[in-house]
């Protein structure tokens, strides 16, 4: 599906370039057609002069050698013949008479043909030799080339705005309309005036269309709502895709949880079941330090049982948004302590201790004792569950005021650390950093997720720092109560 997608989108991006590229060819044929027709209009303009003015010249100086008007060059018999003559002939001597007229008028017509081929033959050499002499702004004044290039372009279907300029090749622009900025020399179409004229005194005329591009785009805009759907059919393709890797991580940290948590709760439910049939031992009854052994077997595991169970019911009251706090004024430091000397017995087990620092001068926050007290229960066990088999663990507990309203509580220890990648995740339900059926480390991946919410709750923030092998450290920073 992704493969046909991007094939699909580059299919339409690549039919987008060529009818884009196609329009620009096509429009810039019909600018150099107009432009072209322009430019013969301009020589006709400027053969059409010199023929005049010769005309005048030469018509002027061989009446006044000749003492009579001149006859114009047509394709019918001069007006002084008499057609009517040219019939049937009475007799022989009129015959002769006609016969003289006619060779008369021809002689005439030939002399003035003659004549007027070599006017032409003149007109042609001063174009040559002297056209290029006249001032540009003569052979092509700014209003005609105005004219023209309108009407050539609206003939060739361009009924757009455009800018123009006459520009000499030696001496840059001889005029150009108000608005002719070329942005790139891509937007300008030119075409050589008079292209007979030498090298160093040629003209161009230069056309630009400032709202060339929005033209060509108006010629493609029915491909926008295609390309438009497809960029939609992409975007929830990814979402369809986003969705399902998550289903499928969530279905993975399903069965981490369900294995875990069959795990913890297997464990204390056979120590009961084994305590249990101890006390079905008549000797072991007789036995008050066996039978106070088995008790205590007994008890410790069904409270580590409910401890798990509660664990589970609060995040799942947590996600109902149902759990009933009570929020009061408690010292940070007291409690703290209390939680240590509970704990230390079982740091103290693993052959390690625990280093306090309760050097706060106002501990006094808004939480709830309970949930506090399983706050830094959690971070400590934590630090026990992960500590490193090489060395036993050391612990610290430090709380300080960083400033007059702020409470901070560190827990640092020796253990075995958390990658970089995982400690964005780690405050995640669920979320456990090894992940599989693994029973060397118990839990459900819901202790640090409950200590977020419940240090979120309490309106303050915690966050983790580690490095993998040398330890890791939670800073949780609570609001003080004034």
């Amino acid at each position: 599906m992704a493969s046909t997608f991007l094939g699909l989108l580059f299919v339409q991006i690549m039919y987008m370039e060529n009818m884009i590229k196609m329009r620009n060819e096509q429009f810039a044929e019909l600018v150099k057609r107009s432009l072209y027709s322009v430019s013969t209009m301009l020589e006709q303009n400027e053969t059409k002069y010199f023929l005049d003015q010769d005309l005048e010249e030469a018509e002027a100086t061989y009446s006044a050698m000749r003492g009579e008007p001149s006859y114009p060059i047509t394709g019918d018999l001069p007006q002084s013949v008499d057609t009517t003559k040219l019939t049937r002939p009475a007799n022989l001597g009129q015959l002769k008479d006609l016969h003289d007229s006619y060779s008369t008028k021809q002689e005439i017509l030939k002399g003035q043909y003659l004549y007027q081929r070599g006017l032409l033959n003149e007109v042609i050499l001063t174009i040559l030799w002297q056209s290029s002499d006249r001032p540009i702004a003569e052979r092509a004044d700014s209003a005609t080339v105005h004219d023209y290039l309108k009407s050539e372009l609206e003939f060739n279907g361009i009924e757009l705005p455009f800018e123009y300029a006459v520009i000499n090749r030696t001496t840059g622009i001889v005029y150009s309309s108000a608005g002719y900025k070329p942005q790139s020399q891509s937007d300008v179409y030119s075409q050589v005036l008079f292209p007979n004229d030498p090298l160093s005194n040629q003209n161009s005329l230069n056309v630009t269309f400032p709202t060339r591009g929005q033209y060509i785009f108006s010629t493609i805009r029915f491909m926008i709502p295609s390309f438009i759907f497809t960029i939609i059919l992409l975007v929830i393709f990814i979402y369809t895709i986003t969705v399902a890797f998550k289903q499928k991580k969530l279905s993975e940290i399903k069965n981490d949880f369900i294995n875990n948590m069959t795990h913890e709760f297997k464990t204390p439910i056979s120590s009961i079941s084994i305590a249990a049939q101890m006390l079905n031992d008549e000797s072991v009854r007789k036995s008050p330090t066996m039978l106070k052994h088995a008790s205590k077997v007994i008890n410790d595991e069904t409270k580590r049982l409910q401890f798990q169970v509660e664990k589970v019911l609060q995040m799942s009251m947590f996600d109902r948004k149902n759990a009933t706090m009570h929020i009061e004024d408690e010292d940070a430091n007291a409690i703290i302590y209390g939680v240590i000397n509970t704990f230390m017995l079982k740091v103290e087990s693993y052959g390690g201790h625990i280093d306090a620092h309760l050097d706060a001068e106002d501990p006094i926050v808004n939480v709830d004792k309970m949930h506090f007290t399983n706050v830094i229960f959690n971070l400590l066990d934590n630090a026990i569950k992960y500590r490193r088999d090489d060395e036993p663990p050391q612990l610290t507990v430090t709380t300080r005021n960083p400033d007059e309203d702020t409470l901070e509580i560190s827990i640092a220890d020796n253990g075995i650390g958390i990658k970089r990648e995982d400690l964005k995740k780690i405050f995640e339900k669920f979320y456990r950093v090894s992940t599989g059926n693994r029973h060397d480390v118990k839990g459900f991946g819901l202790g640090l997720a409950y200590v977020h919410k419940m240090i979120t709750l309490f309106g303050g923030t915690i966050k983790a720092e580690s490095e993998v092998n040398k330890g890791s450290k939670f800073i949780i920073n609570l609001p003080l109560i004034k």
